[in-house]
């Protein structure tokens, strides 16, 4: 099949890939002149595993790049739009790239066509599409408008498509919802996982996946529920943390508790400093205003977002009990990236934290494996970048662990206690055993979980006189 996917940002690079990967002629199309010709000459503009793999095997043969979106809608079935849907001040989605995309769109459909929103989008966006497109004259019998989300991690975002959970169409007519059936037959009836050259399998994958044919309203309220709803999961764990310091439970014990549990399951009960990145910070606020126009008041995810902004100023209390005062203190950071796995540090917890304590004086060394060049671009003072997580903890007042890079759970904890000029860790992401590091001679703070110290090492005392 001929495929255009509109936008060569994260979801629309993947997606498009992996689209070629399946075995469909791919065009990717972006009105950014030096990203085209970045993608073209073989560049990777994100850090996503796999991703390179599938550039390189199929760009120039299943996979173009064209500026040229009349041309690339005209020679396609399917038209994939996945352009950017920024919030706005009052946190509704912007969605003035989709309709410009919509509009040009217009003039390329000579016969029948698929527009699919893969772009996250407010319910009814579909219909809005479907009227601007008439608007500049199209045949109504030429095209449909699907909503087809996504619900890719990054770091893993390519399994994530090739291995997803469910494959959600959300489709008006009988004919749209075959195009998409055919757009995925390779994944729903198996025969992509056959190939010697597949993406390797992950563990818990369903194969083959399920399709689910929605509405297009239902489809597009699927994806603002699914991260509204994951969000909640991390607020509701690290509020249950937060309870945990003050009664001196384990929040990981409580884990395990209730994780077992079928009904709730362990996925997303992670403490730690926060959600970020491009999509659950957006996603809510413009699930929130969507639910606001039509008359209800989603008071549920206020609290949401509250509890995650409150994460952040606990971590940064948590290092002040740990140090007394912050000015002047030379902190080693371990993780820029909102997560592990990518260099992406829109809306990070560990970028928020760290702009924090520069504000309060603070001298930061700081190492990510892939978010410093991007970090550089935006912090310019009272930060240096280190080459290593030892080059970052050196001499350090304390070590700082941010983000959850694999790399940082299994450090030479001997070097690393040798580095620091105080052996202090303070952990947001609960990598570590608190007695292990105890025993390993340090003071180790966590989130959910006691303070631990080495034997002959009194506890820090906060100030209202209890021990932190």
């Amino acid at each position: 099949m001929r495929i255009a996917v509109v936008g060569s940002g994260y979801v629309g690079l993947v997606a498009g890939a992996c689209f070629a990967d399946l075995g469909h002629d791919v065009i990717v199309v972006d009105n950014d002149q030096q990203k085209l010709a970045a993608l073209r000459n073989g560049d990777v503009p994100i850090h996503e595993k796999f991703l390179p793999e599938l550039l390189s095997r199929h760009r120039g043969q299943r996979l173009q790049f064209s500026d040229d979106l009349k041309e690339a809608a005209r020679v396609s079935s399917a038209i994939f739009v996945a352009v950017g849907t920024p919030p706005t001040e009052s946190g509704e989605a912007d969605l003035s790239y989709v309709e410009s995309v919509a509009r040009e769109i217009s003039g390329g459909i000579e016969d029948y066509k698929v527009i699919v929103e893969k772009s996250t989008v407010p319910v009814y966006t579909s219909e809005w599409i479907r009227k601007i497109i008439l608007r500049n004259g199209t045949d109504p019998d030429l095209f449909d408008v699907a909503s087809n989300p996504e619900f890719l991690r990054e770091g893993t975002a390519v399994t994530d498509f090739m291995f997803p959970d469910r494959i959600v169409t959300g489709c008006d007519s009988p004919r749209a919802a075959e195009v998409l059936r055919q757009v995925y037959l390779p994944l729903t009836d198996g025969s992509y996982y056959s190939r010697a050259d597949a993406i390797p399998q992950p563990d818990r994958a369903q194969i083959p996946p399920p399709i689910i044919v929605t509405s297009t309203k239902s489809a597009e309220l699927i994806k603002h529920a699914s991260n509204a709803f994951l969000a909640m999961k991390i607020s509701f764990i690290n509020a249950v943390a937060s309870v945990c310091e003050s009664v001196g439970a384990d929040v990981n014990q409580v884990v395990h508790g209730i994780g077992t549990d079928s009904r709730i399951g362990p996925r997303f009960l992670n403490p730690g400093i926060g959600y970020g990145g491009s999509c659950f910070p957006k996603d809510i606020m413009a699930f929130r205003s969507v639910a606001r126009e039509f008359g209800y008041d989603f008071r549920l995810l206020d609290e949401v977002m509250k509890i995650n902004e409150d994460q952040r100023q606990r971590f940064v209390r948590k290092v002040h009990h740990a140090l007394w005062t912050l000015r002047g203190k030379h902190l080693g950071v371990l993780g820029l990236a909102f997560k592990g796995g990518t260099d992406d540090i829109r809306e990070s917890p560990a970028l928020a934290i760290v702009q924090l304590l520069l504000q309060e004086g603070s001298k930061i060394a700081a190492y990510d494996p892939a978010a410093m060049d991007r970090t550089r671009e935006i912090l310019k003072n009272g930060i240096t970048f280190a080459n290593s997580a030892y080059d970052a903890a050196r001499d350090a007042d304390a070590l700082l662990i941010l983000t959850e890079w694999e790399e940082f759970a299994n450090l030479d904890l001997a070097r690393l206690r040798g580095e620091l000029k105080y052996p202090i860790v303070i952990d947001g992401r609960n990598l570590y055993d608190p007695e292990m590091m105890a025993a390993q001679g340090f003071t180790y703070y966590s989130v959910g979980r006691a303070a631990s110290h080495p034997d002959g090492v009194p506890a820090a005392v906060s100030k209202n006189g209890k021990k932190a």
